[in-house]
Formats: C-alpha cells, sequence, structure tokens
C-alpha cells in the first residue's frame, strides 16, 4: 500500500473527530463498519486511528491480519486498543495526532461504551432489520440523546425488498442514514483477507455503499460544525 499523503488543514486543526461505532446487540456488524469507514477515511488522504475497546476484539484480530499481510506500515491507519480509564487519555493522545479517530465499542452499553458515546463527535448505530435490533437499538439512542451526542442509524446487512428495513426507518425517522448496506459476502470475505471492499472491489456495489455512506457521515460533521460555528 502507498504511503498516505497527510491533509495539511485537518493537521493545522490538531484536533480530531471521534467517531464511535456502537449498538447494545451483538452481531450488528459493528467491526464491519469500523473496518470500512477507518479505510474509506483515509482513502480520502485523512490520517486515521482506529481504537479498539471491545473485549472481543474482532476489531484487533482484523489489524492482525491487516499488518501481517501487508506490513504495518503500509496498513494505512493507526492501530490501538485499551480499556477503562485508559480510553480517554488514549482518545486525548489520538486527537491531537490524528483527522479521524475511529471506535469499536462493547456491545452493550456499559462504562466503557459510555465513555467511548460521551467523548464522541457522532456515533454511528448499526441495526439489522429485525424487532430485536430495533428493541436494542433505542438504549443507544436514548443515550446518546442524554449527552447531546449526534448520532446516526446504519441500516446494516439488508435484503432486497427488505420491509423490516422500512420499520426502523419509522422506529427512528430523521436519524437514520439514506445509504443502506446490504448483505454481501463480499464484507466478510474482504475482512478475512485483513482487507475492506473497497480494496478488494474498488469498482463493485459493496463500495459504492461504503462511499456513500462515508459522504453521508461526512456531510453530517459539516453541518454539525457550521451549526456549532453559528
Amino acid at each position: 500500500m502507498q504511503d498516505i499523503e497527510i491533509n495539511r488543514t485537518n493537521h493545522m486543526r490538531n484536533n480530531g473527530t471521534v467517531i464511535t461505532i456502537a449498538q447494545q446487540k451483538g452481531g450488528a456488524g459493528k467491526t464491519t463498519l469500523a473496518s470500512h469507514l477507518a479505510i474509506a477515511l483515509c482513502q480520502k488522504k485523512n490520517r486515521v486511528a482506529v481504537l479498539d475497546i471491545d473485549p472481543q476484539g474482532s476489531l484487533t484480530h482484523w489489524y492482525h491480519i491487516r499488518s501481517e499481510r501487508f506490513g504495518e506500515d503500509y496498513t494505512g491507519i493507526f492501530f490501538t486498543n485499551t480499556s477503562g480509564w485508559k480510553i480517554n487519555s488514549e482518545l486525548s493522545s489520538l486527537k491531537s495526532q490524528y483527522d479521524y479517530i475511529i471506535i469499536d465499542s462493547p456491545p452493550h452499553v456499559e462504562t466503557d461504551a459510555k465513555s467511548a458515546i460521551r467523548a464522541s463527535d457522532l456515533v454511528l448505530i448499526p441495526v439489522q432489520p429485525s424487532p430485536t435490533d430495533i428493541w436494542a437499538t433505542k438504549a443507544t439512542v436514548e443515550l446518546c440523546n442524554s449527552e447531546k451526542i449526534e448520532n446516526l442509524i446504519v441500516i446494516n446487512r439488508v435484503t432486497h425488498n427488505s420491509k423490516l428495513a422500512d420499520e426502523v426507518t419509522k422506529a427512528f425517522k430523521k436519524n437514520v442514514c439514506k445509504t443502506q448496506i446490504s448483505n454481501r459476502v463480499a464484507f466478510a470475505s474482504s475482512l478475512l483477507e485483513g482487507r475492506c471492499v473497497m480494496e478488494t472491489q474498488p469498482k463493485g456495489p459493496a463500495s459504492d455503499e461504503i462511499k456513500a455512506l462515508v459522504s453521508e457521515v461526512l456531510a453530517k460533521l459539516s453541518a454539525k460544525n457550521k451549526k456549532k460555528a453559528a
């Protein structure tokens, strides 16, 4: 992988943006979203760090495969993992060095997940189109709202003509991303190689979905920053 060109504008502001992937229910696709978001932002010439605070360590495992395959200096992103009281200090350090910090959080709204959410500029909440996912998501949304943290629902692993995807949109309304992530083998197979679909199938439909999602995320952050500056 080619060296990443430093984004000079972001470097000058010296205050990285924290995006946490959170969901109370396990198996919603947090790690898939975290890894793909990180690589997509990296491909836009940003300096990106990923922070795994999930004890299951799925993101850690993916990064180890990636670093063994490409070498640590050519993964394109900086990786670290931590937990407990070290989370805030780790984030403080990363924010001074990177444009974006992507956090993969535990599958429950406990202490570590709460710390990550409270430190975030934006929380992405992957939701599979199922009743149990919809029910579990409410606790995460309520925590974000109580802390006044911007959040977006990402409908994930959608099958063709899924009526339940419409139910997710009805349940959470304006907080739902327009972009839906389909249930594609390409996502899982790319992770097994320590890569993402933008690398394995850069012109495929899965890659298009991730790029569209990233555009929505960046637009949301831009709108937030303009509102704050006003």
